[in-house]
């Protein structure tokens, strides 16, 4: 079964990406839907050709195996991963990211998702999940936005005054 979201994300596309590369961005977009915690070594930042695991927990709390992510596309227009776990084997994320324009970037996650006679209800999580996400983006990315203005506010300020 197929998940796809899509939405307009007030940020240049670059930006976008940037985050995109960070753990702490995905453990961030996917509380308390989900929580990651890295296995050994896990990549801070992802790679085409990385596989990272990380103990999957739903809701923060309950223990949904140990979930795979091994990345297979990464460049500025979007991530390809090929992911799963014990309960859900398929997992193929693709993230598109197109630029609408100097401020807004079109933003669409793709999952196919095969859990066996889980499916339907994966599906549905899902679902939830990847909207939840992308709110939490829009979130942090808004967020962003506003301490770089205070930021750039203060350092005029401080011209100002010198």
């Amino acid at each position: 079964m197929i998940v796809k979201k899509t939405s307009i994300f007030p940020a240049p596309k670059e930006t976008v990406f940037q985050k995109l590369q960070q753990l702490e961005t995905l453990q961030y977009i996917a509380w308390p839907y989900a929580a990651f915690k890295p296995v050994g070594k896990a990549a801070r930042t992802w790679t085409v050709g990385s596989t990272s695991s990380y103990r999957f927990r739903l809701f923060g709390l309950i223990p949904f195996g140990t979930h795979t992510i091994h990345i297979v596309r990464f460049d500025p227009d979007g991530v390809s991963s090929r992911e799963g776990n014990e309960h859900v084997p398929v997992w193929n994320h693709d993230i598109r990211l197109i630029e609408k324009d100097e401020n807004h970037t079109q933003y669409t996650d793709q999952v196919e998702i095969h859990a066996g006679w889980k499916t339907a209800v994966i599906w549905l999580w899902a679902n939830a999940f990847y909207r939840h996400r992308q709110r939490k983006w829009i979130r942090l990315l808004r967020r962003k936005k506003r301490s770089t203005g205070r930021k750039m506010q203060l350092e005029g300020n401080a011209r100002e005054t010198l």
